[in-house]
């Protein structure tokens, strides 16, 4: 019986891509679920034998831990050389978009909680 190791849903490519090298370099044994034509279904990873689950988690565990280090240093090095994206910089490229988003979302939280404000 399959047993599920990863969902793969809002992973991104390069993540999905060294998670499929890792198991296929380490044999073990997999295959892979897609969302389907509506998106309903749940992409995911299974392992194809069980009895290979703990040996798959220690490895997918340790790679995840890798590449939050990974990205987080990644993310802290365009901090501190000014390549992060803030707030600010969103605006300017973009002004209208920013306001019209902002203002839908004013709109979503008055319709919200119009009833629990009201007195």
């Amino acid at each position: 019986m399959a047993k599920l190791l990863f969902r793969m849903r809002h992973v991104p490519d390069d993540e999905a891509q060294e998670v499929r090298a890792l198991l296929e370099q380490n044999n073990i044994d997999f295959f892979e679920t897609f969302p389907g034509n509506w998106g309903i279904s749940m992409p995911a990873l299974w392992l194809k034998d069980k009895d290979q689950y703990a040996e798959a988690r220690d490895l997918l565990d340790a790679y995840q831990d890798d590449r939050r280090q990974r990205v987080q240093s990644e993310y802290q090095a365009s901090k501190q050389s000014g390549e992060a994206k803030t707030t600010w910089q969103a605006f300017k490229e973009s002004p209208i978009r920013f306001i019209s988003y902002f203002t839908l979302i004013a709109i979503v939280l008055y319709l919200s909680l119009r009833f629990f404000l009201s007195f």
